[in-house]
């Protein structure tokens, strides 16, 4: 990471240790959005390492390269911040301009399926479905 150690495993625990001291402003120039006119990524986008990303790895600094790393396995905005210990914004700005240097392929989710009372739905469901640590089936409302 930008502190000299290497990257966390994507598939691996979340990250640990002391977040970085630097200021997000100075990661990103002051930059607080993407250069692009559009809104930013929302925090549920899927970034993934392109080859070219890969192959760049050597030759990027710091976070940058810390985000390609982590990126070998498609992580999401959120998850990135936080396995790198990094501000959202912070990596949302760096996570586009990887993406517009051809290192990373970014796929934003359809705003009418995020947005689906049926898929909350679903997912309250399956957690419910989840035994707590006693083996236990969590109660209805």
């Amino acid at each position: 990471m930008a502190d000299g150690t290497p990257p966390p495993d994507p598939s691996g625990p979340d990250a640990v240790g002391p977040a970085s001291a630097v200021r997000p402003f100075l990661v990103t120039a002051g930059r607080v959005a993407a250069g692009g006119d559009g809104p930013s990524m929302p925090v549920e986008t899927q970034v993934v390492a392109t080859a070219e990303g890969l192959d760049a790895l050597d030759r990027l600094a710091f976070e940058r390269h810390d985000i390609v790393a982590v990126c070998r396995l498609p992580q999401s905005i959120a998850e990135i911040a936080a396995r790198l210990r990094l501000h959202l914004n912070v990596v949302r700005v760096l996570a586009e301009d990887l993406r517009a240097a051809g290192h990373l392929t970014v796929h934003v989710p359809d705003s009418g399926v995020v947005h689906d009372a049926s898929v909350l739905r679903r997912v309250i469901e399956g957690l419910r479905a989840v035994p707590d640590s006693r083996g236990v089936l969590s109660d209805t409302d």
